[in-house]
């Protein structure tokens, strides 16, 4: 197996709320979504929008509805500044600020946000290794 992520998908309560958040956060959408799902261009992957019920279905597990799901986002940025920049855009957009930057116990930075269904984005600046 190629150690690749091709399609990181995110299962959501209203694909169209979903879409218009990430839309906001500048991530370009490819083409109009259709059949309940929307996808979006990254460096290197991609994102996913899919009913969340649908979502699990399709997996063959129950939906549920988890506070935690154990999975998180990363978002890396080149400072802690950019951190903090990245964060008030989000929350703009319509996220919810989990933990707002602060200095890691690791020797970076970084702060967490919610979207519209909770899915969880680190966004961190790390010193040691350039990820930006």
């Amino acid at each position: 197996m190629k150690a690749k992520i091709g399609i990181v998908t995110l299962g959501v309560r209203d694909v169209d709320r979903a879409a218009a958040f990430y839309r906001t956060l500048g991530f370009p959408q490819k083409g109009d979504h259709a059949d309940g799902y929307a996808m979006f261009r990254m460096e290197g992957t991609w994102l996913g929008l899919y009913e969340r019920a649908a979502l699990a279905a399709d997996a063959g597990v129950p939906p549920g509805d988890a506070a935690f799901s154990g999975v998180t986002l990363a978002h890396c940025v080149a400072s802690k500044a950019a951190v903090d920049e990245t964060l008030d855009e989000a929350r703009a957009a319509g996220a919810r600020i989990a933990r707002p930057g602060r200095d890691a116990e690791w020797g970076g930075y970084s702060g967490y946000f919610a979207d519209p269904d909770g899915h969880l984005w680190e966004v961190a600046w790390n010193p040691f290794t350039d990820l930006a």
